[in-house]
């Protein structure tokens, strides 16, 4: 049997959870991907799933296996790219993940018209409001929206973002604009958990790292909804600078102590060292690097 075929085979029983859902996705018969497993089961001498009636899951030498497995793959998919290069052709499936807010606000736009110009690659785009582990998790590529600690991980910088003090003209002109720091201890304070933690309001006095607690009226932990109650007249919040451009621009927010924002935040493109980059990998960096760098620098001119 094809052993490229059975690791294929492989992560897409690893990847679905389940013998049927694998066969689907690989275009293949429940019965096919049943024997495949139990073949690569048998020549490696060791059990890759624990089975019960209603699951599937991968032990701990299948997961070992599932990662040597996924690089071995990618390696093939490398040297078929790297021989065919001078098609000039792209091709594959590229997983890349981000925030949630970023990843629809930044990221969306420029993925779709990379789509169009690369009508042979395929992308899975998953969004979350957490840290992920690309090689753990599979990932391709990763946006980065924080100062990167030093790792095995390859970066490219494409950008900063602003981190903001916003209030609607309304609230400001109810209960008066704030001077200094310490005067926003006299106002009602919208706290974002990932951007204020333990409510703290970090910032930058005469060049200077500083920090004020702030006694947080509501706390939540979605950023539109924070900058949504701040739009409402409801308090001050906290925001990067490209989730409030549109809102800022408008006139339903202004900023508030813009003297005293904290230097910005970088945006980086994250990816594994390799021996090679992946050539969907720096395709999409290559295209995506220049638009993304372009349309962050239009969102921090306030």
């Amino acid at each position: 049997m094809d052993r490229f075929h059975e690791l294929r085979v492989f992560i897409a029983v690893a990847d679905s959870g389940g013998l049927a859902k694998a066969a689907g996705t690989i275009h293949s018969s429940p019965p096919a991907v049943t024997r495949t497993i139990a073949s690569l089961e048998e020549r490696l001498g060791v059990r890759l799933f624990d089975r019960t009636t209603r699951s599937l899951r991968l032990t701990e030498p299948g997961m070992t296996f599932l990662e040597n497995a996924r690089r071995v793959l990618s390696d093939l998919e490398d040297a078929e790219q790297d021989i065919a290069g001078q098609s000039k052709i792209i091709s594959g499936h590229l997983t890349i993940t981000a925030s949630l807010t970023f990843g629809r606000a930044m990221l969306q736009p420029i993925i779709l018209d990379f789509l169009d110009a690369n009508p042979r690659i395929n992308i899975s785009m998953l969004l979350f409001d957490r840290v992920v582990d690309l090689i753990d998790e599979g990932f391709d590529l990763a946006v980065r929206i924080a100062n990167l600690p030093d790792s095995s991980l390859v970066s490219r910088h494409v950008g900063d973002v602003a981190r903001l003090l916003i209030a609607s003209p309304a609230y400001l002109a109810k209960r008066g604009v704030p001077k200094t720091p310490d005067e926003l201890l006299l106002h009602t304070i919208i706290a974002q958990s990932a951007l204020m933690p333990n409510r703290e309001w970090r910032y930058s006095k005469a060049g200077k790292p500083a920090r004020i607690e702030l006694p947080a009226r509501l706390e939540i932990n979605d950023a539109h909804a924070c900058i949504d109650a701040a739009e409402r007249g409801k308090g001050i919040t906290i925001a990067l600078s490209y989730m409030v451009t549109e809102a800022i621009r408008d006139g339903r927010l202004v900023l508030v102590l813009p003297d005293f924002t904290p230097p910005s935040v970088p945006v980086n493109f994250i990816y594994a060292q390799r021996r090679m980059v992946m050539p969907k990998v720096r395709a999409f960096i290559d295209f995506a690097a220049p638009r993304l760098s372009k349309a962050l620098s239009r969102e921090t001119k306030q």
